[in-house]
Order: C-alpha cells, then sequence, then structure tokens
C-alpha cells in the first residue's frame, strides 16, 4: 500500500520537498533551525547539482545551496541524506565541493565563503551505543577547544536516535524533525504541526497531488531507496559491501526478463496494483497475474 504522504529520505520526495523554487520556504524555516543566529537565511538559490560531481551517486548524495543572510553576507549550505560506508570520510570529501568552487583563476587572496555541511541521516553512523547522539554539531577546534577556523561547519541528525512524541515536542526545530521522521507513516495533520509551514508541506508530500508522470517517478524512486536500504543495511551489518547499488533498479527494468519478473514480484509484495507494476516493469498483465 502506498501511503498518503510521501517518503522524504527517497530522491523524489526529498528534492520535492526541499529542492524546488516552490518550496524554498520550507527549505528556508527548516535550515534556520540549524543556522545561527548571523547566518539566518534571508534569501537562497540552488546550484545544479548536475555540474558538482562525476558520478550518479555523488549527484544524489550532494544538495548544493547557496544562501544569503539578512546582513547580506554570502555563504554555502551542503545537505545530504544518503546512506554509505566510511560517512565520516566522504562527508569531509563531499565538503571540499563548493569550496574548491570558490577558486579564483590569477591573483587571489584564498578568502572564502563559510560553508555548512548538513546531513539529513535515517540510519545510525556512530558504532559505539554509549556515544551516539541525535545531533552532532562539529567545527575545527584546537587541542584547548577554541575555535579555529569558523568556515567550516558540519551538522549532522542522526533520525532514528530523535525519539520524542508528538507530545513531547517543545521547539519548532522538533516539530521539523518529527515531521520528517513520520511523514510517511501519517494519514492526517497532527493539531501540533497545524502551521502554515507544515501544512504547506503535507500539501506538497500528498501522494494523490502528484501527476502520472510524477507518481511513476516517485514509485521508482521508492523501490530504489528499499533496495539500496537492504543492500546497504546488510553492508553495515557484515562490514562490507556486498556489490553496487547505483543504477540497479533502473537495470532491472530495462534488463533481461528474470530480473524484471524478480522487480514484479517486490512490487507485488508491496501492494502494487499489476497496471502500475506493468508500466514500470514494462511486464504485460499476463506476466505479472502469472507469478
Amino acid at each position: 500500500m502506498i501511503s498518503k504522504y510521501f517518503n522524504p529520505y527517497t530522491d523524489f520526495g526529498f528534492k520535492k520537498l526541499f529542492g524546488e523554487e516552490g518550496s524554498k520556504d520550507l527549505l528556508i524555516d527548516f535550515l534556520n533551525q540549524l543556522l545561527p543566529a548571523h547566518h539566518q537565511i534571508a534569501k537562497l538559490s540552488f546550484k545544479n547539482p548536475e555540474n558538482l560531481s562525476t558520478t550518479l551517486e555523488e549527484r544524489k548524495a550532494i544538495f548544493d545551496i547557496y544562501c544569503e543572510s539578512a546582513s547580506g553576507e554570502r555563504f554555502i549550505v551542503e545537505m545530504q541524506k544518503a546512506k554509505m560506508r566510511f560517512f565520516k570520510d566522504r562527508s569531509l570529501f563531499y565538503s571540499t565541493f563548493p569550496i574548491r568552487e570558490q577558486g579564483k583563476k590569477g591573483v587571489w587572496d584564498f578568502r572564502l565563503l563559510p560553508v555548512y555541511f548538513i546531513a539529513i541521516l535515517d540510519f545510525i553512523y556512530d558504532e559505539k551505543e554509549d556515544e551516539r547522539k541525535f545531533r552532532r554539531d562539529v567545527s575545527l577546534k584546537d587541542q584547548d577547544g577554541d575555535i579555529f577556523y569558523d568556515k567550516l561547519h558540519f551538522k549532522f541528525l542522526q533520525m532514528p536516535l530523535f525519539n520524542k512524541t508528538e507530545n513531547e515536542l517543545e521547539t519548532h526545530f522538533d516539530k521539523w524533525v518529527y515531521f520528517l521522521k513520520h511523514l510517511e507513516d501519517m494519514d492526517h495533520i497532527p493539531a501540533i504541526l497545524n502551521e502554515p509551514v507544515f501544512q504547506k508541506g503535507f500539501d506538497i508530500a500528498e501522494v494523490s497531488h502528484l501527476s502520472t508522470e510524477q507518481y511513476d517517478d516517485y514509485l521508482k524512486s521508492v523501490l530504489s531507496y528499499n533496495e539500496a536500504k537492504a543492500v546497504t543495511d546488510t553492508a553495515f551489518a557484515d562490514g562490507k559491501v556486498e556489490g553496487k547499488i547505483e543504477g540497479k533498479i533502473e537495470g532491472k527494468i530495462e534488463g533481461k526478463i528474470e530480473e524484471r519478473f524478480e522487480t514484479a514480484r517486490a512490487m507485488q509484495a508491496e501492494g502494487f496494483d499489476i497496471a502500475t507494476i506493468a508500466r514500470l516493469t514494462k511486464l504485460t498483465t499476463q506476466q505479472i497475474e502469472s507469478l
């Protein structure tokens, strides 16, 4: 069964909710809960992620946003949500993209704009349970704990560690995290989230409001997300990568007939109707009914 609201962790859902011109106000409101007072966002623009990386995986992981504070200072935010091994290493690597892009030819004094790397994670990367934190704000400090460099910040949200119930939500930030974590499981707008910014978020996320093409894209995104999550969950548990995920769903749809049957069975188990399965797998209704 497809939920009333889409999964914001899917590539489709994440971009629809935060990555379109029409939803900028949602993104600004969310980011301002994480950013310091002197970097509250007045306006922002998106960087085309296609220009930032060389692989499909990197393009899906990177979400580059140019921001301007109320005082006119410009800074950059990177958002990332993908589950991965060597997470901290890759986070540092991705944070170098907006740094490298600021390099100028000719005479340059090396002055950089501030960069914030914000990761909304649907997994727990801390291996030791007693060291786990839902939110971790990281900056470069010296041996005495004093800030050494104030233009590079990391903010990690390990969403599974947020366990507040609806009655325990205290701040606007709490409400945002609760909204993102439970959106797909909701069938109505809770009273505590009955505010304009969240009302708009629910309206954007309602599956019935998607066009046929958008709905197809979302279903493919769900399949990709579920398969990627299953494979990477195994890889994290075993301490090794079991295989490449990138492009796997697309490969099944366009590949061998046996693989398309496998995808169709998985969709049947998830409750998709035959017409939708046929449209996405390119199988006939007779082939699907025979499974």
